[in-house]
């Protein structure tokens, strides 16, 4: 069951969810309760097939400071289980906290503003967008507590950053500002209000059909490092089971009608 104290959910009448990070008297730092309760509303989000987007932000003046290190060791079996996986090659608990949002067949999008360290920004990486206010800032925690990442980070970072960028980050555990994060490939777009931002793209993306939106999503999340015969494998797939939905006629209607649009049928695409 999702702990309310440690996270919210809202779904308005565009069918857009508006997540938050709910702990701002411990800068939103990551307990026990946290994981638990994102990882919940991943699963609960990734079931909803009314929902046309998502975007997560954080409660008080931050959007997330990090694990709460002092909880987190004061239980062992805590611990365990977010170690814990039945295979090598499944996420645990803790890299579901990020990787699980890139299952999530909608667009994800992170309105960050303040400090984004640690297992914060572990958990923005897994987003498709992340959308800073001027006064983020960003950083790779674990080193300053003889740690290196692990929350999915191993994934997440190669894909938005370059190599040397990654290790100086792994490495020193300093704290860049959002322009640099930009730079490197961690920030997808710097915003005074990001929630308004990040809520703008979420229209946009919630205007086309919900099975187009969502076959984008996994074709290139699951081909972007795939050999070039299976990215047009599922490129082809991806096509035939979008064309044969309801939503590409109706997609199609709106385009001709525009001043009656005809509103999409839930996402079907899986």
């Amino acid at each position: 069951m999702t702990d309310l104290s440690r996270i919210t959910c809202s779904i308005d009448e565009n069918q857009i969810a508006t997540v938050a990070l709910n702990r701002p008297d411990k800068l939103n730092a990551i307990d026990m309760a946290m994981f638990q309760g994102v990882n919940d509303m991943i699963r609960n989000l990734k079931k909803n097939t009314e929902v046309r987007a998502v975007i997560v932000k954080g409660h008080g003046a931050d959007f997330c400071s990090g694990l709460d290190i002092k909880s987190l060791l004061t239980s062992k079996s805590g611990a365990m289980k977010l170690l814990f996986k039945w295979l090598p090659t499944l996420p645990n608990a803790a890299q579901h906290f990020s990787l699980g949002w890139r299952d999530i067949p909608c667009p994800v999008i992170f309105a960050i503003h303040g400090r984004c360290w640690g297992g914060g920004l572990q958990l923005v990486s897994g987003g498709d967008f992340r959308i800073a206010s001027p006064d983020a800032n960003f950083s790779i925690l674990e080193a300053k507590w003889g740690l290196i990442p692990d929350m999915g980070g191993a994934i997440a970072f190669r894909e938005l950053m370059r190599k040397d960028h990654t290790l100086e980050m792994a490495m020193t555990a300093k704290v860049i500002d959002s322009e640099t994060a930009k730079e490197y490939g961690l920030v997808t777009k710097i915003a005074e209000d990001p929630y308004a931002e990040a809520y703008a793209l979420a229209l946009e993306c919630a205007n086309r059909s919900p099975d187009v939106v969502a076959a984008n999503k996994k074709l290139y999340n699951k081909t972007w490092w795939s050999s070039p015969g299976m990215a047009v494998f599922y490129e082809t797939w991806y096509q035939i089971k979008v064309g044969l939905g309801k939503n590409r006629a109706i997609a199609a209607q709106r385009e001709i009608n525009r001043d009656k649009p005809r509103p999409y049928v839930a996402r079907k695409f899986k």
